[in-house]
């Protein structure tokens, strides 16, 4: 019989380390830790890799540092040594994170870190000078830090539940899939940058401003700004839009009542929608179009020619009676519509350098035989590889048409 060998097993996809034991290997004691360290791995990691927690971390420690970034001036004054430069940056970080919290939590973490850093020590002795009992205070700084991390997740968790509950709503505002329209292809899709989204798409049949054969309303907008803000103005553009579009009027009148619309709820123009509107007619394959501020929509003929889609006006809620303009463009079998928000074509790398035009254009030129479908997700997967790690800094939605 040969003496058993001691190894130590190391299980890199999990984290775990196991030190030299007695057992026999596959021993039962043995299998049940390792079973139990790789559930509590999977619990806290849920099921991500090394690579991925990494990725992860860097997006969020990206994120912490652009909203506590906002706070800090940076910038040297002439004068000023690197010493006390980097020091009063130091002050403003320090203030920009404690002026985040609560009043009470300031204290809180000011308590624990005085706690901490001074390591003051209680300690009691009798009359003959006999240590009796002393308390390491340290530890109790760091059970409030822990306490104020509690607090904190506790708000983090109870406002992502109602975040979520508001995503949800919102998700009942778009369309889950185009409907039939006669001699297009259509496909869309939106990503929003937190959330909640200021994006809104739609592809929606009305009548014809004459009450003629029924015409179909391809939809792209835009609100200024992220998250909750922008979200409650795009539900205020889709039921204006949805409400105005029951009655035959044209699509410049229906321009300048919704501008009317978002005027009452665009703080004085600060919270804009660019947006862009297009109404097909199947009987004539023609779109009628304008353009409120939006990014051009990109046209590719068949044969590869490239137009943009600009006419229009300004964006909507900045002034008051503003009028717009309308134009028209008549699809051929083999066209292509990209209908995009900014988003899109401004997603930056790693380096800072955006994703532009131009890389749309040679997706599209390159996916032009394919289906909607299948190019947009080329699109969304070419922005994904693009970006890289990068944290996405607005929404980004995109519509594709193909006439058949």
């Amino acid at each position: 019989m040969h003496p058993a060998k001691s190894s130590i097993e190391v299980f890199y996809n999990h984290g775990v380390v196991s030190t030299p034991s007695s057992q026999p290997a596959g021993s039962q004691p043995t299998r049940g830790f390792r079973m139990q360290a790789e559930q509590f791995w999977r619990r806290v990691t849920n099921g991500l890799e090394l690579n991925q927690l990494w990725n992860q971390f860097q997006v969020d420690a990206r994120s912490s540092y652009r909203l506590y970034s906002k706070d800090i001036d940076a910038s040297r004054t002439e004068g000023i040594s690197k010493r006390k430069h980097w020091w009063n940056v130091a002050k403003q970080l320090f203030w920009a994170i404690l002026e985040k919290l609560s009043p009470a939590r300031r204290v809180v973490l000011l308590v624990a870190l005085l706690l901490i850093i001074l390591n003051p020590e209680l300690s009691w002795t009798n009359k003959e000078g006999t240590h009796l009992i002393g308390f390491d205070l340290r530890l109790w700084g760091g059970l409030l830090m822990f306490l104020l991390l509690v607090l904190e997740v506790a708000d983090r968790v109870i406002m992502k539940r109602d975040l979520e509950i508001a995503r949800e709503i919102q998700m009942w505002l778009l369309p889950l899939s185009p409907p039939a329209v006669s001699g297009l292809e259509i496909a869309f899709a939106t990503r929003p940058a937190n959330t909640m989204a200021g994006d809104y798409y739609d592809v929606f049949a009305r009548a014809g401003a004459e009450g003629d054969n029924q015409h179909y309303l391809l939809v792209v907008a835009d609100v200024a700004g992220k998250s909750i803000p922008a979200a409650l103005l795009m539900a205020t553009f889709q039921a204006s839009l949805k409400t105005l579009s029951t009655t035959p009027m044209c699509l410049g009148r229906l321009m300048e009542r919704l501008n009317h619309y978002m005027c009452a709820s665009s703080q004085s123009g600060l919270r804009f929608t660019t947006a862009f509107l297009g109404e097909y007619d199947p009987a004539g394959r023609t779109v009628t179009y304008i353009n409120a501020g939006h990014n051009p929509p990109i046209l590719r003929r068949a044969l590869g020619a490239i137009e943009r889609l600009g006419v229009g006006g300004l964006p909507l809620g900045i002034q008051e009676g503003s009028s717009y303009q309308t134009a028209a463009v008549a699809l051929e079998s083999g066209d292509w519509l990209v209908i995009f928000t900014d988003g899109l074509v401004e997603a930056v790398n790693e380096r800072d350098e955006e994703f532009g035009e131009g890389r749309l254009i040679n997706i599209l030129h390159g996916g032009a035989a394919t289906s909607p479908s299948k190019l947009l997700s080329r699109i969304m997967v070419e922005v994904d590889l693009y970006v890289g790690s990068a944290p996405q800094h607005d929404d980004i939605t995109c519509m594709l048409v193909k006439a058949a």
